[in-house]
């Protein structure tokens, strides 16, 4: 009897063991499993609270600043500076063989009133790099609003090179005919 009471306390113990550690495994997946959606929830709660409070703030300042960048933009566009007119220039066109002149009037907006001193003495300087550029264009070139365009900005460029007490802001045409 003895032995068998220890054969049963032996088959009792063996399989009691073997249980135990086949729940743990599960028991510990289970928790594992539910603490992992609880800290992906609070962590989803605390982006989107953050997005929404970012959205709120952010796209009102956008609209704000872009509202006043534009006024400003505007407001320094429209202000026309100090003009300073130039005497006519009547040119050759490029490649017309003499046929095709142009008669030009121009004024010069400028930032300050130095570089208009400036301008009064370089005159002749400003009427040479001028009549260069004009009369090394074609009439196809100058017929064109972009033509008068890149005409425009070339001129300002060239000018502005020697400037050294402001610059040309703008080059307006006030008369631009073509014979």
């Amino acid at each position: 009897m003895a032995e068998d009471n220890a054969a049963e306390k032996e088959a009792a113990a063996a399989p009691a063991p073997a249980a135990a550690p086949a729940q743990k495994p599960t028991l510990f997946i289970i928790l594992a499993v539910f603490n992992m959606i609880v800290v992906v929830g609070v962590g989803a709660m605390i982006y989107m609270a953050q997005q929404k409070a970012a959205n709120e703030e952010g796209v009102e300042s956008v609209i704000r600043g872009e509202q006043e960048a534009q006024k400003e933009e505007s407001e320094k566009e429209d202000f026309i500076g100090k003009l300073i007119p130039l005497e006519t220039f009547l040119v050759n066109l490029a490649g017309s063989r003499g046929r095709k002149l142009a008669k030009i009037n121009m004024e010069l907006e400028v930032n300050n009133d130095e570089v208009q001193g400036e301008i009064d003495k370089l005159k002749p300087k400003i009427r040479d790099i001028i009549i260069i550029i004009l009369s090394s264009k074609s009439y196809a070139q100058v017929s064109q609003k972009t033509g008068k365009d890149v005409l425009r900005d070339e001129i300002r460029d060239q000018v502005n090179l020697f400037l050294t007490k402001g610059q040309i802001k703008r080059v307006y045409f006030t008369e631009f005919i073509y014979h």
